[in-house]
Order: C-alpha cells, then sequence, then structure tokens
C-alpha cells in the first residue's frame, strides 16, 4: 500500500476543513471494509485518509418524530440490532443483517457503503425502498438528495470533493406497512449479490388494498435503481397474484444487467422477477402482521 496521512478528527466542521484543504487528493474512511482494500490494489491512492468514525454527527443513530437518522459512520451491527429499526425500517435490518460476517458488521456502515456506490451494495436497495434522503455537508453548506438519485454510475456518486455524506434519514412509518431486502447470492453467506431487492408496502386498514408501494433494484444495471412505475401499479390495488405480477413486470422492464460470472443477463432478469415477487409478498404478511419466516441472504 501507498503511503498517506492519516487524520482522525472529531468535530463535522474540522474533517470538511481538511477535505477542502485536500483538493480532491483525500478520502474519508467510514468503516474502511470497502476503502482499504481498494487502496492496497491501487483503486484510490489518496494523498490523506480522514477517518469520520469519532465525529459524532456521523455516528448518530435515533428515531424522531420526523423519521429515523443513521449516521453515514454508524457501524451495521448496531443498525440491524435497533429495535426500532427491526421493527419499523426492517428492510434495512435485513440489509444490515447480511453485509459481510460479524467482523465486517461491526466496522462497516450503510453511509459507506452507499459512497462506495457499487451497482451491488445491500445497503442501497433498502434505503431506496424506505425513501431515505442523504443529508450532504460541505464547504457551501448542507444539502439533501434522495438515495434514489445519489449513485451516478459504478463507483461514482453526487459528492463534491469537499463535501461529506453525513446521514441518511428516514421519513416515519406509517401504520400497516412493512418492508422486506432480499439478495440472491452464489454462495451461503459473504458473496456479492446476483441480484438484490428492497420493498416497502403500506396497506389499507382492512389489509386487502395496496395504497402505497416503494421498489429498489440492485445489481442489475449501472447503479442501483427505483423502480418507480413498479411502485406505482401497486398503489390502488387489492392484493393478488395479478397485481403482484403486473409490478414484477414493470420492475424487470427498467433493468440492464450484464452477464458475468456470478450470473448471465438472462438469468438475472428471471432473478429479479422471482425476488420482486418474494420481497413484495413477504413486506405485504409483515404489513399484515402474519407470520413470515426469512432466512438472512436467501
Amino acid at each position: 500500500m501507498h503511503a498517506f496521512d492519516y487524520k482522525s478528527p472529531e468535530v463535522l466542521a474540522e474533517a470538511l476543513q481538511q477535505l477542502a484543504d485536500s483538493d480532491g487528493s483525500a478520502k474519508p474512511l467510514a468503516g474502511g471494509t470497502d476503502l482499504i482494500d481498494q487502496m492496497r490494489t491501487g483503486r484510490h491512492q489518496p494523498t490523506l485518509v480522514i477517518d469520520i468514525k469519532k465525529v459524532a454527527e456521523l455516528n448518530v443513530l435515533e428515531c424522531a418524530g420526523d423519521g429515523l437518522h443513521v449516521g453515514a459512520a454508524t457501524p451495521c451491527y448496531r443498525i440491524c440490532g435497533d429495535d426500532n429499526v427491526q421493527q419499523d425500517y426492517t428492510a434495512l435490518a435485513d440489509a444490515c443483517n447480511i453485509i459481510g460476517g460479524v467482523q465486517i458488521q461491526s466496522r462497516a456502515s450503510v453511509g459507506g457503503n452507499l459512497c462506495n456506490s457499487g451497482p451491488a451494495g445491500d445497503s442501497i436497495p433498502a434505503m431506496i425502498a424506505l425513501r431515505g434522503i442523504c443529508v450532504i455537508a460541505g464547504s457551501a453548506g448542507t444539502r439533501e438528495v434522495p438515495v434514489a438519485e445519489f449513485c451516478t454510475g459504478p463507483g461514482q456518486n453526487v459528492l463534491a470533493d469537499n463535501e461529506l455524506l453525513v446521514e441518511i434519514r428516514f421519513p416515519p412509518r406509517p401504520t400497516a406497512s412493512g418492508s422486506h431486502y432480499r439478495r440472491m447470492i452464489p454462495r451461503n453467506e459473504m458473496d456479492i449479490a446476483v441480484v438484490g431487492v428492497g420493498a416497502s408496502v403500506t396497506l389499507n386498514e382492512a389489509g386487502t388494498t395496496i395504497t402505497d408501494a416503494c421498489i429498489g433494484l440492485g445489481a442489475v444495471g449501472p447503479t442501483p435503481l427505483l423502480a418507480a412505475r413498479a411502485g406505482e401499479c401497486l398503489v390502488g390495488q387489492t392484493v393478488s397474484d395479478a397485481t403482484l405480477a403486473n409490478a414484477v413486470e414493470a420492475a424487470k422492464e427498467i433493468i440492464s444487467p450484464i452477464t458475468d460470472m456470478r450470473g448471465t443477463q438472462e438469468y438475472r432478469v428471471h432473478v429479479t422477477g422471482v425476488l420482486v415477487r418474494r420481497v413484495l409478498e413477504t413486506a405485504i404478511s409483515r404489513a399484515t402482521g402474519d407470520p413470515c419466516v426469512v432466512r438472512p441472504g436467501h
């Protein structure tokens, strides 16, 4: 690994100043589970690594009246172990529970996963489905960007060199709502998704009609995708096989998967349809309170 300077600020303003002073040659380190590996292979060669784990604003994990706040450096084990996340933001808990093993989850963060901007990042479709909003700070002030618009290409995103992702904020969950994230992987653990799907649904009081839905897709395009039309075609429809089938077809229409060592293009299209249906079924079961058995990673 190349030589680099290391700083560990404890105040957000200090971290932002260090970024601004580096003139684009610095990299923030949230957990380092992606960055350190990329530095070892030469993909990134920053002259300065800024460890942001000690910045209080980036370690927030709280559920308030305006929803859930997740600091960009908050480790996955805290997120999937949080009672509020497990109860109301289940898709996020599902995703954090399968990002690497126990050691990785003790360091990795959803903020880092998002900033790495890999098309197959596990937490991103879940955050899209839960309508996450990125709070970004920089020398020019603070701005907000939906998670669905954050990634702009493989390994690329909307962050400027002098900006830092501070937190992801999720709106309050309505009653009779449920969410789920599931991926297909070729092995049982510690692998990259062939396809990943996150979904959130809200039902009417009777539990028979879908009043809101949002679906996120991963590993089937150059960036994680918001399947907007797939969600829209569910709204106002009764819960039925035909309704879910329409959403499946709408989701498959927007994807552009590649063929690689983990799966062919045709296989990914098929798996997308299977997962969209299964994830929606589980999200609906959670919204109605019906029992559902979900094995992490399957």
